[in-house]
């Protein structure tokens, strides 16, 4: 299949679509370490907290396959809520089911990173479950570097999860 991807700011419009990315990775995946999918409410209030900051981008795809519209999203937020730590980040992307493996994610990735840059980061975070490889190897990639895992610190589908932790410095 050939697609093109385009890559901008995420929208309000956007919101439903993402939530809808979401809610299968909270439904059939380790990628989020929660079961409970999220409400309209509660997806338009996370959308908008990332909007406020200009950390969420869509990916929309087109082609002569592929019927268009929003294919995936990334976004960064706080890595954690303490002062010192106000310029470190952590990133989150996710590609809707079907349409891995067409380079959506390494174009969310790019323009997420060169987004965080731009807005003076210096170290952007991954949190990923340890056996997600195909995360790991992408974020590999994008100079990313394995920076430990914390062996069963999370629960989901009835099994402990481990989480790798990557960084990558971005100033």
């Amino acid at each position: 299949m050939t697609v093109t991807v385009t890559v901008r700011a995420a929208r309000p419009a956007d919101g439903e679509a993402i939530r809808t990315i979401r809610n299968h990775a909270i439904e059939h995946s380790t990628a989020l370490w929660t079961q409970t999918p999220q409400s309209p409410e509660e997806g338009a209030a996370w959308l908008a907290t990332h909007l406020d900051r200009g950390s969420a981008l869509v990916a929309e795809v087109g082609g002569a396959d592929e019927e268009g519209g929003v294919a995936g999203f990334a976004c960064y937020g706080p890595w954690r809520a303490l002062d010192g730590y106000r310029h470190t980040v952590e990133n989150s992307v996710y590609v809707r089911d079907g349409h891995h493996g067409l380079g959506i994610g390494s174009a969310l990735l790019t323009a997420l990173i060169d987004a965080a840059r731009s807005a003076g980061h210096h170290v952007m975070v991954a949190g990923i479950e340890a056996e997600n490889a195909a995360s790991i190897r992408l974020h590999e990639r994008f100079g990313f570097r394995h920076a430990g895992t914390l062996p069963e610190v999370g629960t989901k589908f009835g099994r402990w999860l481990d989480l790798t932790l990557m960084q990558l410095r971005l100033s």
